[in-house]
Order: C-alpha cells, then structure tokens, then sequence
C-alpha cells in the first residue's frame, strides 16, 4: 500500500507537468494513428489519464463536450469490477450513454487500468467518435430513432482484453454490425496505442521518482486545483440567477421543449438546478445527467478560470441538479444519438443567466448547435460506399468591447475542424459548390459589436441515391443578443435540385433524397449583437458593408448609416431618439 510522503514544490512542478505532457502525447498519438477523418481532421475525442478512484488528472480533447466523460467512463468501470476484478492488461470498452458514457453510442470509450508493482495506482482513458457502430442509419447517430436500440451497438462496460488477451468475439461482433469496419476497427486500435502511451509513461515516471511521489504528485495536482476554482468563485457576483429557453425538436414532431436553470453562487459553491425542464422525450435528443455534467463543466471553467488545466478537483464546488428522467437525466431506453443539442441547451442556460453579469467574460449568444451532417452514397468514380460525418461552423455572439468571431465550432465542439474542402472532394462522392461567410440582410446579429458570421456550405451530390440526415437546432429559436443588440439568425438548410426546384428551409431532416447535381445547401447561424447598433462607430459600419458583412439597406436601417456602394463613403445620419 502506497503511504504518503512530502514532496518538494519542485518536483511536484515537474511531475504535474510531466503529467500533462503524456496526456497531450496520448491525444496526438490517437490522432496519427486513427482511420477516420472524423477524428484525424475533425478530432472529435478526447484522452486523458485518471487515478486509480477515477478523479480526472489531464485531459486533451478537441471536444470540449467531452469534458469530466472520461472520469464517469473510469468510475462505472470501478463500480462494476470491483476490487481484483481490474487486473493488468485489461481493457474495457464503454459506450452506454446512461451509465458512465455520458454522450452517444457513436462515441466509444476505452479504459485501462495502470499497474505498477502489483498496484493500481492510475488509469488511461479515451473516447473517441466512431465513424460508424451500426443501427439504422449510415453514421449510426440519426435524428428520427424512437429507442437506444436503434443507434447502434452498445458496450455496457465490457473487457475488450482480459489480462493482456483480446477477446476476439468482440472484434467479430463490431465487424459484422457496421457498415464501415475498417474504419471502426482501426480507430479501436488508434484507440489501445493511445491508452499504451499512457501507461508507459506513467510507469516511466514512477520508475524516475517513485510510485508514492507520483500518487503524493497526483493528490496534490486534484487539492490545487480545487483551490484555484473556490479563490475564482470568490471573484463571481453572488446571488440567484436564472434562465430558460427551448429545445427546438425531438426530430420525430414533437416539441418544442422548455428547459430552464436556476445558478446559485455563494462564496463556496456553484450550483446549477435544472429541475421543472422538460420529461424525457421520444425522440433522440435525451441527455443523460453525464452528459449534463459535462456540459456544465465546460461553461463553468468559461466562467471561473478558463486557462486553468483541468482536473476533477477544479470542479469539486460544482453541484449540477435535475429532475429524474428529464430530458437532460435520460434514462434507459430513450433515444440519445442528438443528445448534444440539449447538452449544448443546458450549457448555453448558464451562459445566458450569468451573461449580463459577467460581460467582461461572457459574450452574446451564438449559433449553439453541432449542426451535424451525415451524408451517405456512392463514390462517382470506384462506386464504393462513402459516408460523411462532420460538424459545421456557425457565427457567435458580440461582447462587450469585441465583434463575435465568424465559422467557428459551438462551444461544445471546441477546438475541432472541418474536413477540408480537398479531402471531401477526393474521399467523397461529392463536390462542395460554396464554402462562405453568410450575409443574412435582416439585421440579424447587429450591435454596438456585431455577431460573428455563420457560413454556407453547399454539397453537390455526384450520383444518384446519396442520403443526407441533417439536425441543425437553434431553427426555431434564435442566438440571443444582449445589452440592445440584435438576436441573430437561424440554422437551416436548402435543397436546390437539378430541375431547378428550391425546397426548405429546414432545421431536422432524416435521410433526405439527393439525386445527382442536387445541392444541399447548410447556412449556419449569426450570432447575437452586443449593445445598440446606432453606436456602432459609421467608419466601422461602411467597412462592414465594404466587406459584405452587412448590405447598403441594413447600414441605413438597423446602423443609421448611409454608405456609398461604390466608393464606400458613408454619413452618418441622424440619431434616433
């Protein structure tokens, strides 16, 4: 049994980073070993080590979402091998959204016991989205299933290697069930050398400076963090303070769904109660309290100290409460593929009752949805199947003293990418016609700063038969402005077909028809203004116009501004009252 010791400050420093260097070396090594443009382009997973009870020590992740996942994958892992059932060499496979998956069956985690002279002393952890687990639909996740059972294949917490020994019927299971085998199975493998990485160097470092300054080293990175958060919490305005907003669909007809919060910060705590949302509905955008909490997590770190590194001690003052079985405490066997939606729901609610408040570090709102595409078909050239799985960029809100940013992920997706112009182009039976920032001219977004730019990407199907499932929330109920600023505009997409037929706009759509040289055409939303457009500086609104951001019309209207289309000079008219 480990006892403690007293570590000096300096290797505690080293060690905390030598820590987090080997997290950030699991998450590139994942990368450059994965199939999948989904996770070597998009990067839509996240890796990160734990302690032997599960608390997260470094995480890195391209999917801010993913934020506390991989604590809740580790500790269901706990809960259900208790004591030697964990031995070295295991590996468990975890996908179950209610019970420590936290998110979708397309995202698969793996976890892996670290072991050093015969004690568990940590564990490596990854969860990564599979371009396919099976179900339904191509790309697994689907917006219009009425039960778990049609997302794909789940992982209740299982052993993919017992002892150091792959469990082949596994391997045969996941390879008879999706459509995209090589793809699955090669991230899973991306997956294990990830996880190998980062039990090897955890055992390097216990070698370097012994396996009781490690764990002394591990405790004292969760206390400090711990620390950090409750002096930022000091900081914050104290007090109640409350939102609500909508869901705008369940993908199957129903809805909308109201959801709501209720922030108390006290000089200790921070406490999200999220009870009086919706029940759980039929339709796939449940999420479960995991999911919840990781949401929550993120905005909080937003909130408090958003440079600090992250691990399960910066979030012990956090408490997140809901409902049983409401639409963000999901319980078995809803459907869950578009959970993200309400996860993003739940964080953009503390977003929005704390903005106002904290304008130094909180900003409008933003286009908030993942704005997922899949698109499915033939290759024009080799006739082989392809499957596009991506997220799409969209505007976000102005804020005191800056203009939103345009094309960028919503906040769950955090640092991910697009798949590049070049590669959908090759891997895909597709050409993509437009790829811009979009100009909305209705006054969407305008302010003292305006809100970033959503975008159009316009897909040309290259052959019959393609299918698009498409779930854009954020369609019915706009990105709020703040301080007199403007909201901003919605997700939605068009079908402009080869017969010249325009149909849509659209927010939800399953496995829509494209025949060739039909083009599904996905604008993304502005984000909300920030204080009143008549303070817009007019040399500043005349190089908006200049640059397309805004047109002649909207300058006039919304900016009290009349700007030359030609020359681009501009007066300023007068001031309304």
């Amino acid at each position: 049994m480990i006892t403690s010791v007293k570590v000096d400050p300096f290797t505690l420093e080293i060690v905390k980073d030598s820590l987090l260097a080997a997290g950030d070396e699991m998450f590139i090594a994942l990368a450059r070993t994965s199939m999948s443009p989904i996770i070597y382009e998009v990067l839509d997973y996240a890796s990160g080590l734990t302690d032997a009870k599960g608390n997260l020590l470094t995480q890195g992740n391209g999917v801010t979402g993913f934020i506390g996942m991989l604590t809740f994958m580790v500790k269901e892992t706990i809960k259900k091998y208790p004591g030697e059932k964990i031995k070295p060499g295991d590996v468990f496979i975890i996908n179950d959204p209610y019970n420590g998956g936290g998110s979708h069956l397309s995202d698969v985690g793996l976890v892996m016991p670290i072991f050093y002279e015969g004690e568990l002393i940590a564990f490596s952890a990854n969860k990564a989205h599979w371009t396919e687990v099976g179900g339904k639909d191509p790309g697994s996740f689907t917006n219009d299933a009425v039960d778990i059972f049609q997302e794909g294949l789940q992982f209740n917490c299982i052993k993919l290697y017992d002892e150091g020994r792959l469990n082949e019927a596994i391997v045969e299971i996941i390879r008879s069930n999706v459509r995209f085998p090589d793809l699955s199975l090669g991230d899973m493998w991306a997956q294990v050398a990830a996880l190998r990485t980062g039990d090897r160097r955890i055992k390097e470092l216990c070698e370097k400076h012994s396996k009781a300054t490690i764990v002394a080293a591990i405790n004292y990175l969760l206390d400090h963090g711990e620390t950090i958060s409750r002096q930022e919490i000091k900081k914050l305005p104290k007090g109640v303070f409350e939102a609500e907003d909508f869901i705008d669909t369940d993908g199957i007809g129903n809805g909308p769904f109201k959801i709501k919060v209720k922030v108390t910060i006290t000089d200790d705590e921070f406490i999200c109660d999220f009870r009086e949302s919706s029940p759980q509905v039929p339709g796939p955008v449940n999420c479960s309290y995991t999911g919840l909490m990781s949401a929550v997590r993120t905005i909080f770190l937003a909130i408090t100290n958003p440079e600090q590194d992250v691990n399960d001690g910066v979030f012990r003052p956090l408490q997140v409460i809901v409902d049983p079985k409401s639409i963000m405490s999901a319980e078995r066997p809803v459907p869950v593929s578009n959970y993200f939606e309400t996860l993003l729901g739940g964080m953009d609610l503390v977003w929005k009752a704390l903005a106002s408040h904290l304008p130094n570090r909180l900003t409008a709102g933003h286009h908030l949805s993942v704005c997922a595409v899949t698109l499915s078909g033939n290759h024009q050239d080799t006739d082989e199947p392809f499957l596009i799985v991506e997220p799409s960029v969209g505007g976000w809100g102005g804020g005191q003293g800056q203009d939103g940013a345009s094309g960028q992920f919503c906040m769950a997706d955090g640092e991910t990418y697009n798949v590049p112009v070049e590669v959908a182009e090759t891997r895909y039976g597709v050409l993509i016609d437009e790829y811009s920032l979009r100009e909305d001219g209705n006054g969407a977004g305008v302010g003292e700063y305006i809100g970033g730019k959503g975008v159009i990407r316009s897909y040309r199907a290259l052959t019959d038969g393609q299918a698009a499932t498409v779930t854009f929330g954020r369609n019915k109920f706009y990105p709020w402005g703040m301080n007199g600023g403007n909201e901003g505009s919605p997700n939605e997409f068009y079908i402009h077909k080869a017969s010249g037929e325009v149909d849509g706009p659209y927010g939800v759509y399953p496995r829509y028809k494209l025949q060739k040289n039909d083009v599904i055409r996905l604008m993304t939303g502005t984000g909300g203004g920030y204080g009143s457009p008549e303070k817009r500086p007019a040399e500043q609104v005349a190089k908006d116009v200049k640059n397309g951001y805004f047109t002649i019309e909207e300058a006039k209207e919304h900016f009290q501004v009349e700007v030359n289309p030609i020359t681009f000079d501009y007066k300023e008219l007068p001031r309304r009252s």
